[in-house]
């Protein structure tokens, strides 16, 4: 077999196992969508973005920000969930924001997904298979009106880890270092499928069969 076909083998056999996530918004405000990988891009109501990740992509991302502006060059700032100053995100968005978090696994494995309040909260999101092989979540509740004081921040409702810092909240000194709080509680009730602060492992993380593909909804 000739190089070009190995190559062509290696990319076919790639992109059968990519994942592929739709990424909707049915606000009724614009939002600029970002991935960590995968960049960003402004979507206003009604509209969506087609992204695809490769298959042993680790500690992927997908959030929403808000009240954002950028210049001709995609150079800005959001309110919540900005990332780097650019339109199209390198790295993590800053708190508070609503993610998506994913590890996709090899083929013939396990996607395991989630969505995490551990940054805060600023958009309702919901996360679904595109095939009925598992369950979907979501988090919808109106966290941003309901928010404590001590929480409360433009645009979102942070996470008590980014008001307080402490091992209480962050579990900083390791597994099983800290547990449920009085604002940990406030998140869980509202979104039980969701992280609602860094050890909620057991109650938050589901799993997908490896070359599910997604669809997240920004205000289900």
């Amino acid at each position: 077999m000739s190089l070009l076909s190995l190559l062509l083998l290696g990319m076919f056999l790639s992109s059968a196992h990519a994942t592929n996530y739709d990424i909707l918004n049915q606000c009724n405000y614009t939002v600029w969508a970002a991935a960590s990988p995968g960049g960003g891009r402004r979507l206003d109501p009604g509209q969506s973005w087609s992204l695809t990740m490769n298959p042993d992509t680790t500690t992927a991302r997908i959030w929403g920000r808000t009240n954002c502006s950028f210049d001709a060059n995609g150079q800005g700032r959001c309110e919540t969930g900005d990332c780097t100053g650019g339109l199209n995100c390198q790295g993590w968005g800053t708190p508070p924001n609503t993610l998506v978090e994913f590890l996709l696994s090899q083929p013939s494995s396990q996607d395991f997904f989630d969505i995490s309040l551990v940054d805060g909260f600023n958009i309702p999101v919901d996360l679904k298979p595109a095939t009925n092989v598992c369950r979907g979540i979501q988090c919808s509740a109106d966290i941003n009106g309901q928010c404590p004081a001590e929480l409360r921040a433009p645009g979102g409702c942070n996470n008590p880890c980014t008001v307080f810092k402490t091992n209480e909240y962050c579990c900083t000194n390791g597994q099983g270092s800290c547990g449920p709080t009085t604002f940990s509680k406030f998140f869980k009730d509202r979104c039980p499928d969701a992280y609602s602060y860094p050890q909620d492992d057991s109650t938050s993380t589901l799993k997908c069969p490896s070359g599910t593909n997604y669809r997240v909804t920004f205000c289900p």
